[in-house]
């Protein structure tokens, strides 16, 4: 899998741009917005209304699709699918729960997803190998034992987009600044225990 992660955003149009290069360039099967606001809301739905008009819901789709069917021409109808394709990929974006955290798993990892580190509690902390927050000026990317603490850091900054990617040995997080150039790569290896062996005789 490889998951998007946008920090938070002032601005919602940097964040709608952060989220077209997650989605158009990076090929990201699925985006959290990793912030406690409705901007992700709101880029939304500024994005949709680029590309299919200022009523983006089902209904007025559904409608524009049958006056196309009967008075369009064959380009208009092209457009018109290519505009609705883009539209669903924007369901690809996702918001954490208000107030609350979300888990996936990387390989046989548990990520747990959070705007604020602080609000972890000690059943996040024991059950997840890979902790990722939203609330952080700059990315992160810090081990700490067996776990590591993560944050794509805010957008706009030299950083707020990042990719978590399991599809080969490794799990590997990369972040991206506004260019869409690697800020930070980071294979999230794990610290192996120590096997001590012990002799002994009668």
């Amino acid at each position: 899998m490889r998951l998007g992660l946008l920090g938070p955003a002032d601005d919602v149009q940097t964040l709608g741009r952060s989220a077209e290069l997650l989605l158009r360039d990076q090929k990201v099967s699925r985006t959290v917005y990793l912030g406690d606001d409705d901007a992700l809301d709101r880029a939304v739905a500024t994005w949709a209304r680029k590309l299919v008009g200022d009523d983006p819901n089902d209904d007025a789709i559904w409608a524009r699709a049958a006056l196309l069917a009967v008075n369009g021409s064959a380009q208009d109808l092209v457009r018109f699918v290519n505009a609705q394709r883009a539209r669903l990929r924007l369901k690809q974006l996702e918001q954490l729960p208000a107030g609350g955290r979300t888990i996936e798993m990387f390989g046989d990892r548990v990520a747990v997803m959070i705007h604020d580190k602080a609000q972890l509690d000690e059943e996040d902390i024991l059950a997840a190998g890979i902790l990722v927050y939203g609330k952080s000026a700059l990315p992160v990317a810090k081990r700490v034992n067996s776990r590591w603490f993560v944050s794509p850091g805010h957008v706009g900054g030299n950083g707020g987009v990042a990719v978590i990617d399991d599809e080969g040995d490794e799990i590997v997080l990369t972040v991206f600044d506004m260019n869409g150039r690697q800020a930070m790569t980071e294979a999230l290896t794990v610290q192996r225990a120590t096997k001590v062996r012990v002799q002994g005789g009668e």
